[in-house]
């Protein structure tokens, strides 16, 4: 993976990065951003991932989501091999600029979840009173 930011300019003070106009993305150690993708008509939590400067670069340029995959030190395209594209309906990023999160069109079959479900996000931790670490995960969809 590159070290470099790519097109994106260096960033500013703490005032010009929440209260500015200009994309200027905090990369983490690994040069990534987190992406929360959500559904751009219902709103469900559909994948969370990790982009590159390359990966938000061609994010931005092509209206689809972009990726770099963690596990397999690779940049990808959502959708190549499924087909479900993510098609950008609203990109944002957050205060401090260290997260994106883009509202989408799934394209394809089946759903946004390479198991074939709607979302990543198909199992529920009950949390509060009596609920344990070592609980058994409840499916919801």
């Amino acid at each position: 993976m590159c070290d470099h930011h790519g097109a994106f300019p260096p960033r500013g003070s703490a005032h010009d990065v929440e209260e500015g106009a200009r994309l200027t993305p905090a990369f983490d150690a690994s040069g990534l951003v987190t992406c929360v993708a959500t559904h751009a008509d219902t709103g469900e939590v559909l994948m969370v991932a990790h982009m590159n400067a390359e990966a938000l670069q061609k994010t931005i340029e092509t209206g689809e989501g972009w990726f770099w995959s963690r596990s397999r030190q690779t940049l990808w395209r959502k959708g190549d091999t499924s087909g479900q594209v993510l098609r950008i309906i609203e990109m944002r990023v957050d205060c401090d600029q260290d997260a994106v999160w883009i509202r989408v069109q799934v394209g394809g079959d089946g759903g946004c979840c390479h198991t074939g479900r709607a979302s990543c996000f198909y199992r529920v931790i009950e949390t509060g009173a009596g609920a344990r670490p070592d609980q058994q995960l409840q499916f919801v969809e």
